[in-house]
């Protein structure tokens, strides 16, 4: 009679464990979903600041070229 106690005790351990190893590996999933949701948006995000930041130094370049203008004009 004890055998089928222990035996259910181990049954009820065993699907207890079952059932946070599915949680985990669905919030893992799940993570992962989000890491590389995350990582294409960073991508995305490193790209549109290169580009201003490409944008920033030629407006440097073009201020440069016109204050350089407005001292050979006024000597």
């Amino acid at each position: 009679m004890q055998n089928q106690t222990n035996l259910e005790k181990l049954d009820t351990k065993v699907s207890q464990i079952l059932q946070q190893y599915h949680s985990a590996k669905s919030e893992n999933e799940m993570l992962r979903a989000e890491i590389t949701t995350l990582k294409s948006e960073k991508q995305l995000i490193d790209q549109e600041m290169q580009k201003l930041i490409q944008e920033n130094s030629q407006k440097d370049a073009e201020i440069e070229e016109i204050a350089n203008k407005i001292e050979s004009i006024l000597g």
